[in-house]
């Protein structure tokens, strides 16, 4: 038994067909909708910008977030970073106004703030920035001696970035550091400077002693004065005394008459014996008769006084 040819001019095939033949215009209209959301949106992060151009010409510069763009007329030309960068380690030659020939080695660090400026006004930015800070350097060196080089190397740090700063705005580059990482010399000049600091050291060092000698001698003569001036004081203060006694010694005389001043002059007698007397050693003492006679006077005077 045979059984009868499907016909499918009829059932859900034709029904399927007819239905893509009726919504054929609708579907590709869904597609192109679709495919141009696809193309049109443009979605960039934060550390990014990117540069649109419409049949070769700019057009526009997207910032961060959701962008849109009209299909196939508009194209993301350039992506660009605008992340802070750092350029290698670079040196260079330069000479001082005293003719010592340095070594110098900077690092520039630099960000992106207009791409537009960048991508169409410059081919290589980190080899321009490089340059550029190269020249700045070499001039701004060759306007300074070598001791003012190692310094004010801040006060030069300084006139660089400010210097590089105007000479790139043009570029759409902001710089935010240029550092002067070190400053190296040759064998000789090195050696050479190594003397003139030890030699500088010892001058130093013989003012210093110098100085020290002559504090020295200035503080002795202030001790020798100070001394002086106290011995005249001393002196001063013995004078006075003798001279009080001697007054008390005139108005005794002229009260009691030649008793007081041959008692006086008895009684340093005496003292001096007894002076003589207490001298270190075994001494034999020899009085003459006068001695014996002022001992006499001595002990007579007392007695009538007491």
């Amino acid at each position: 038994m045979q059984s009868a040819p499907l016909d499918v001019s009829e059932g859900p095939f034709m029904n399927g067909g007819e239905f893509l033949g009726d919504n054929a215009v609708y579907l590709a209209i869904a597609a192109f909708i679709i495919v141009s959301i696809f193309l049109g949106v443009r979605i960039v992060p934060q550390s990014e910008k990117y540069v649109v151009e419409r049949f070769g010409r700019l057009r526009a510069v997207l910032g961060p977030g959701i962008n849109f763009l009209v299909p196939i007329i508009d194209r993301v030309a350039h992506k660009v970073s605008i992340l802070e960068r750092q350029l290698p380690t670079a040196s260079q030659d330069a000479i001082t106004t005293d003719n010592v020939l340095v070594q110098v080695e900077t690092s520039v660090f630099y960000r992106i703030t207009e791409p537009e400026k960048t991508v169409y006004r410059i081919r290589d930015i980190d080899g321009a920035i490089a340059t550029t800070v190269a020249g700045i350097v070499r001039s701004e060196i060759g306007k300074l001696e070598l001791d003012q080089v190692q310094s004010n190397r801040a006060q030069l740090i300084e006139r660089v970035r400010e210097q590089v700063s105007a000479m790139v705005d043009d570029w759409g580059v902001e710089v935010t550091r240029a550092e002067i990482l070190d400053v190296n010399l040759d064998d000789a000049t090195r050696a050479a400077m190594l003397q003139q600091l030890n030699a500088e050291r010892a001058r130093r060092a013989q003012v210093t002693e110098a100085e020290g000698k002559k504090r020295s001698v200035e503080l002795n003569a202030e001790a020798q004065l100070y001394a002086a001036e106290q011995e005249a004081k001393a002196r001063r203060v013995l004078a006075d005394a003798e001279a009080y006694s001697t007054s008390v010694i005139a108005a005794a005389i002229r009260e009691s008459g030649l008793e007081a001043a041959q008692y006086q002059i008895a009684l340093k007698q005496v003292e001096a014996l007894a002076t003589v007397g207490q001298a270190p050693g075994n001494q034999t003492l020899v009085l003459p008769a006068a001695a014996l006679e002022a001992f006499t006077n001595a002990f007579s005077l007392l007695k009538g006084r007491s």
